[in-house]
């Protein structure tokens, strides 16, 4: 894993300094630092050796005759079954790396080598020749890439900090403003920071020199949205388990030690379970828990799940507290305000394993192929809710009474009520656990009305699954929007932060491929979650696990703000906050009463709040 950072059609008259933004990506490649520079063009690369320790795998990676030029963030799964074939087209290896493969993949099949490619990838390849820039991003978004283009010149980094390092000075983007507020992070192709764009998932970028705008397309989507495929419960579930251990069987490739995230659910113990039958020997695990509050830990399961499996197992144990030195660090990695609190545990972990291993393996996506969040089977059945309950339902929370938990069932039934009959967007939407689909009241009158929505992109999203069912539909928008978007930002940022490689199994392509496509009779079963998964790995997931209800990579948030970190809330979020440029400070102070005196569960709204305010801050640094 690394950090890539390039500009391209560079003009005499603009400052740059393309040593500053390589060393803004440290944290993401610390074992090696290179540049390579040449007529309107440089290129930089951090590394994190994980395969082929040797100088043979550095980059940037240039060519031959030096006229292809390649830099790349991840690892390709597949790259022995591609060194073969381009083996027998004649060309010749010089190292064990994949980027060696990548590097002549280009040559032989051009841009078609990114849909060749298995894996995580960010990738830079320029060619000297056609004076052509190729920008690509792995199928689900695992690893970023960030760019700014204007006057004809583009630059590209692993993180927007590389860019600001290298010359660019930050400016908020306050139309992407409503859509954080409303979902917790700002999706491709925009970002907060104006000027600056990301690359979607499963995209190519191309811009070749004098062109007016680079030419960006689609090369892949999961198959939701398809017709669903022919098969039995049981038949599906005998390929399931082919498919993922192949994918655990891929991951398992390393010339530095390698363990795994292990939580004590589903997805996680399946991956473990797979790596000690094909390891043969003690794999390292890691797990993280909370002190004080039982409804956040899960280590008694992990500690289940080790013994069964006999593994080196380390366990952490954690205050019920957040630091403010762990806001800035986490706010800093994400170069970005972001509703996910489960980065604070998804960081800590990280820090913890990184002393023992360089790559770590997780159980993300899991849920997000083969449905294992209840909003999946919640928002299904709201579908199916006749339309004229609205007119009794939306009024409903009034006469309930208030919750002071997010876990508690009064609190999610008092969320749900008013959606009912809403449309699937605005549904979608309200189900986050921030501002909703209208974040209009808790905005300043000057960034009114919004222009750039939340509910709109959610419709565009929602578009292509119009003919689908209704579990297809929610499955499809979560794997557009909430999994490239959160999860894998969240596990990049807080993993890179340390210099940990992760590795998702689940978001195998041949698995996404084949799991998305099945019917919905395979992905639940009544109200059990991922029906197929279970049935698959029944007879190596442990009893405890398989019955047991998941618990989510969460934290004792709400606790924490009315407790030993409610005064970091206020502190922050005073009357001389930044954030009040944009925000209402009335809505704001009201919020911290209301969660501080139990009325409510405003933790989630609190914490995006204190990343946005952090986020300012640090800006103007």
């Amino acid at each position: 894993m690394c950090g890539i950072f390039g500009v391209v059609f560079a003009g005499l008259d603009r400052k740059r300094d393309v040593a500053a933004a390589v060393a803004a990506l440290h944290h993401r490649g610390p074992d090696a630092h290179t540049i390579t520079e040449g007529e309107g063009y440089a290129f930089g690369h951090t590394r994190l050796a994980v395969i082929d320790l040797s100088p043979g795998g550095a980059q940037p990676m240039l060519s031959d005759d030096r006229k292809t030029i390649l830099v790349f963030n991840g690892e390709i799964y597949n790259h022995h079954d591609l060194r073969k074939e381009l083996e027998g087209k004649g060309f010749i290896f010089r190292s064990r790396s994949d980027t060696e493969v990548i590097l002549h993949g280009y040559r032989a099949w051009g841009a078609d080598v990114v849909a060749r490619l298995d894996g995580m990838f960010a990738i830079a390849v320029f060619d000297v020749r056609a004076q052509t820039l190729l920008l690509a991003r792995d199928r689900t978004g695992k690893k970023p890439i960030f760019y700014q283009f204007e006057g004809g010149e583009l630059r590209f980094a692993s993180e927007p900090k590389a860019l600001f390092a290298c010359g660019t000075k930050p400016d908020v983007d306050t139309d992407s403003l409503p859509m954080l507020l409303s979902l917790g992070y700002v999706p491709a192709p925009w970002s907060p920071f104006r000027g600056v764009a990301q690359l979607a998932p499963a995209s190519l970028l191309v811009l070749g020199r004098n062109a007016a705008e680079p030419r960006i397309h689609r090369y892949w989507s999961p198959r939701f949205t398809s017709r669903p495929r022919h098969t039995t419960v049981h038949a599906a579930a005998a390929e399931v388990r082919e498919l993922v251990v192949n994918a655990v069987k891929r991951r398992l490739e390393a010339d530095v030690p390698l363990g795994a995230f292990l939580s004590g659910g589903l997805d996680s113990t399946i991956v473990v379970g797979v790596m000690a039958r094909l390891l043969g020997r003690n794999v390292k695990t890691f797990s993280l828990g909370f002190s004080g509050d039982a409804r956040y830990d899960e280590t008694a399961y992990a500690r289940q799940v080790a013994a069964a499996f006999e593994t080196q197992h380390e366990e952490f144990i954690v205050e019920s507290t957040l630091s403010p030195d762990t806001l800035d660090d986490l706010v800093r990695a994400h170069d970005a305000p972001f509703g996910d609190s489960s980065a604070i545990p998804m960081s800590i972990v990280s820090r913890l394993a990184r002393r023992h291993v360089t790559v770590a393996l997780t159980g993300d996506g899991g849920d997000d192929v083969f449905c294992g969040y209840d909003r999946f089977l919640v928002a299904e059945a709201l579908e199916r809710l006749p339309s004229g309950l609205a007119r009794f339902t939306r009024k409903a929370p009034a006469f309930l009474p208030r919750s002071a938990s997010e876990r508690s069932t009064l609190n999610r039934v008092r969320r749900l009520l008013p959606t009912i009959g809403a449309p699937l967007a605005q549904r979608l939407v309200d189900l986050y656990p921030y501002f909703g689909a209208d974040p209009s009241r808790i905005l300043r009158s000057e960034l009114l009305p919004i222009t750039r929505g939340a509910r709109e992109w959610t419709e565009d999203v929602l578009q292509r699954s119009q003919n689908s069912s209704a579990l297809s539909r929610v499955l499809d928008h979560s794997f557009e929007t909430y999994l490239p978007y959160d999860l894998l930002v969240k596990a990049d940022r807080s993993s890179m932060m340390h210099g940990l490689e992760l590795r998702s199994p689940f978001l195998d392509t041949a698995l996404i491929d084949y799991g998305s496509a099945l019917p919905d009779r395979c992905r639940r079963h009544f109200a059990a979650k991922k029906y197929v998964l279970r049935l698959a790995f029944a007879d190596i997931v442990p009893e405890s696990v398989l019955r047991r209800p998941k618990m989510g990579f969460g934290i004792p948030l709400a606790a924490w703000f009315r407790s030993g970190s409610r005064s970091l809330a206020r502190d922050r979020l005073g009357s001389n906050a930044r954030l009040y440029q944009y925000i209402n400070p009335t809505f704001v102070s009201a919020l911290l009463d209301e969660h501080e005196q139990r009325l409510e569960d405003h933790s989630h709204r609190i914490w995006l709040l204190l990343t946005l305010e952090t986020w300012l801050n640090q800006l103007r640094a």
